[in-house]
């Protein structure tokens, strides 16, 4: 997401600080109620009450509701990365991994598997339906996945992974473990098959280590 100073409205206007804390006010409202309801569930209006503003500065801060929506897939972005920090920033040895990908289970574990990942909720929802979104979504992805692949090319100039390990294909395995695992927990209501798969690919990348 922008920094404060370089956030504009949709006609490229930088934005004053009480414009700043409407426009964050909505879009954090929007993403709530995607969350929950879907983006094909949450209408203008819904997001005008929840939010307490009129459409007019709806409009104004967004253009239409897919400039919302490319917002609230930056702000989900931003909010999701950002809960995984400092462990997702050090990625760079097996039990680093295990221990992130535990986290993440034990936090889904606290709301029941209910609403599954933020980001992947809206990729299902949007890939095939908003062009824009869909490429904003794939780069949410690359973004999560980079540090996975950053800190396995770590563990493999430090020598503590085989040169053999493709660490570009061994991220992307665990990012697509991760997203499976949720979703399939969401539907279960229940961590086992999101540990089951985190927990394969892990053990995978560590049959990459020399002994």
């Amino acid at each position: 997401m922008n920094s404060p100073v370089d956030v504009k409205g949709p006609e490229g206007r930088r934005l004053t600080k009480p414009g700043r804390k409407t426009r964050e006010r909505i879009i954090e409202a929007a993403a709530e109620l995607m969350f929950h309801r879907g983006v094909g569930g949450t209408s203008i209006p819904d997001v005008q009450s929840a939010a307490g503003v009129s459409a007019s500065q709806i409009y104004h801060y967004f253009g239409d509701k897919q400039g919302l929506v490319l917002a609230v897939v930056d702000f989900q972005t931003d909010t999701k990365l950002d809960q995984q920090r400092p462990l997702l920033d050090n990625l760079d040895s097996i039990d680093a991994l295990r221990a992130w990908c535990d986290r993440a289970a034990d936090r889904q574990d606290t709301m029941g598997w209910a609403g599954g990942c933020e980001i992947g909720s809206l990729a299902s929802e949007l890939a095939e339906t908003d062009p824009l979104a869909r490429t904003d979504l794939a780069a949410s992805f690359e973004r999560w996945e980079a540090p996975i692949r950053s800190g396995l090319a770590r563990m493999q100039a430090r020598g503590e992974l085989s040169e053999c390990a493709d660490v570009t294909a061994l991220a992307t395995a665990l990012l697509a473990a991760i997203q499976g695992g949720m979703l399939l927990s969401q539907v279960r209501r229940s961590s086992t098959a999101y540990r089951h798969a985190v927990s394969a690919v892990i053990d995978h990348i560590e049959s990459y280590v020399p002994q």
